[in-house]
């Protein structure tokens, strides 16, 4: 998003358009050592661009891509908050999910 790069694999081959939800089904059957590889490879990667972009130009560094919605281009700072808003989101999902299974609940 933020250098305009094509997608990396797996998504890379992925065809959205015949298989819109393939990025919500395609993992159930992998392992989960892969899913973390492929994690831990997607993060290590970001985490290059980004040190890169902030060294030469900082967080209001403008995206290639473009919002679909307005046609404006994202800084590299509402990326990175949108990435902590999502994390959090997905943290809060699987708090629920265990909450579910163990009564448990968090402070």
């Amino acid at each position: 998003m933020l250098l305009g790069n094509e997608p990396g694999p797996p998504w890379a081959d992925v065809d959205f358009e015949s298989d819109p939800d393939w990025e919500f089904r395609t993992a159930a059957e992998d392992n989960p050592e892969e899913l973390r590889r492929l994690f831990d490879v997607a993060v290590a990667d970001s985490d290059a661009i980004v040190d890169r972009v902030l060294a030469e130009t900082g967080l209001d560094t403008l995206s290639q891509q473009r919002s679909r919605e307005d046609d404006e281009p994202f800084s590299l700072r509402w990326i990175l908050l949108h990435m902590i808003e999502e994390y959090a989101r997905h943290n809060g999902h699987a708090d629920l999910i265990r909450e579910s299974i163990d009564g448990a609940t968090g402070e």
